[in-house]
């Protein structure tokens, strides 16, 4: 779900109708896939102790002790050198991002991971990285406002993911050592921050005159309702449904929300293609 992001300026450089673009952009997708199988598979090892005092991620292949750790390390290595030709095959830039995202996710599991608020902002960076692929692999600038409303979304569903394993988990600093640095508190108070940044972000460049002449669409506006809703029902979820702690699932499963993010992505295609 999170590689999605690649499609990003695929969709807004108004290029969905290109077929060569499209399918550059589906192959970087299937290169991400494979790069976060591969840190995924280094993550699990290096977590499998404090896995297996988790009530949910005890049952992953690593920690339940269907799988080796050798076997995983070798099969991460094996998906990462594969990633990495095919990415530097497709385009030298995201072949460059790739390695800057393997780097940033070793550097996580390794030890990062355990610098309060960096840790956060590291699983931030992975967002901006695969919308930055996406946007290199077509050779298409990189939208200011693209980068800084991922980063402030990724930055609003991490801080509310670590609100939620600590409500779910007791404090769950058993399984997550970092969350003994956080608090309810203080995680309330930088998801209020960055959704009033968010909204703000996002509104400003769907009114903004400088991206309706670049886009050649003065329409985008219609789609701040649908950005404002998705976000008021993810806090809902959050704090009256205790959802949260796994964003893909509850974007995956809350009808509400799927048909809202839906209508976000139909009223962008008409603003971007129809309505001109």
């Amino acid at each position: 779900m999170k590689n999605v992001f690649v499609f990003a300026a695929l969709v807004f450089a108004e290029r969905l109708a290109d077929p060569a673009a499209v399918l550059h952009v589906a192959a970087a997708f299937c290169v991400f896939c494979i790069l976060s199988s591969a840190v995924y598979l280094i993550n699990d090892v290096r977590d499998r102790e404090a896995d297996r005092l988790h009530p949910h991620k005890r049952l992953r292949p690593i920690a339940a002790g269907e799988i080796s750790p050798g076997a995983a390390s070798a099969a991460s290595v094996v998906l990462a050198a594969c990633a990495l030709l095919s990415a530097f095959w497709l385009s030298s830039g995201l072949g460059a991002v790739s390695v800057i995202y393997l780097a940033l996710n070793f550097g996580y599991s390794f030890g990062l991971k355990k610098v309060v608020i960096l840790d956060v902002m590291m699983v931030a960076a992975g967002f901006l990285l695969r919308a930055l692929a996406g946007a290199l692999v077509i050779e298409v600038e990189i939208s200011r406002w693209l980068v800084l409303c991922t980063g402030l979304l990724a930055l609003f569903l991490g801080f509310v993911k670590r609100r939620q394993e600590i409500t779910s988990l007791d404090g769950g600093a058993e399984t997550r050592p970092i969350l003994k640095e956080y608090s309810l508190p203080f995680l309330d108070q930088m998801i209020s921050v960055v959704t009033g940044a968010t909204v703000v972000a996002y509104s400003l460049y769907a009114f903004s005159p400088e991206v309706a002449q670049k886009l050649g669409t003065e329409h985008l506006g219609l789609t701040i309702p649908f950005v404002l809703f998705g976000i008021f029902r993810y806090l809902y979820l959050v704090h009256q449904r205790g959802a949260g702690e796994n964003p893909t699932v509850v974007v995956m499963t809350d009808i509400p929300l799927i048909l809202d993010v839906t209508l976000w992505g139909v009223v962008v295609v008409l603003a971007l293609y129809v309505w001109r």
